[in-house]
């Protein structure tokens, strides 16, 4: 029988501009990364089922590396109940924040530093937006990570906002992307399936 896995307890734990002022790195880390737009804090709030991470019809609000800590709880009838540890990382989002030149060079050093160096992270979750796919930033983006990936560490790329596709549209992406994992926060489609195979990725378990 699989375990079962849930979650004890999710909450913010604070923000940083850089590795520097970041968060002791205790637990496992899951980033999320995106275009601003890409629903990545109304992914982060379906996956921890709360609204912790703030949204808004403003693209490019996040402006700080947001970190959010997640107690669950596996529970199977061979080995009892186990607690693991967890930790979300909701980075900026990159495209559209209205910022000086000066202010977007400084972001990108901090974040760069902070995703070469933090030696706590462990899953790179890549949201794009099933509707505009193959965007030069997003596949510059994902070259970037796979540039320095650690063997612990893995890519996972995930399309955002699939309930805006119709069938024809959602069966070409499936094609040109095989395996593709198609996500929607406005209905739920997939998240569970999402959550598992973070589980999976992490802990070596689903």
């Amino acid at each position: 029988m699989l375990p079962i896995v849930n979650i004890k307890n999710a909450a913010f734990l604070t923000s940083s501009t850089a590795i520097t002022n970041a968060p002791e790195p205790n637990r496992s880390e899951v980033v999320f990364l995106g275009r601003s737009n890409v629903g990545k804090s109304t992914l982060l709030n379906a996956l921890m089922r709360r609204k912790l991470a703030k949204t808004s019809s403003t693209p490019g609000k996040t402006r700080l590396i947001n970190f959010f800590d997640i107690d669950l709880v596996r529970s199977d009838q061979l080995r009892g109940d186990e607690n693991l540890v967890l930790r979300f990382v909701d980075l900026p989002g990159f495209g559209y924040a209205k910022v000086s030149k000066a202010e977007q060079e400084n972001w990108q050093k901090n974040l760069s530093e902070f995703l070469r160096k933090r030696i706590s992270i462990r899953l790179f979750i890549h949201l794009i937006d099933s509707r505009h796919t193959n965007l030069s930033q997003d596949n510059d983006s994902r070259e970037f990570i796979e540039s320095f990936l650690r063997p612990d560490q893995q890519l996972l790329s995930v399309f955002t906002k699939a309930d805006k596709l119709n069938r024809k549209e959602t069966d070409i992406l499936k094609r040109n992307f095989t395996g593709a994992l198609l996500v929607s926060s406005a209905n739920g489609d997939q998240i569970a399936t999402l959550f598992n195979l973070i589980l999976e990725r992490v802990f070596g378990t689903n």
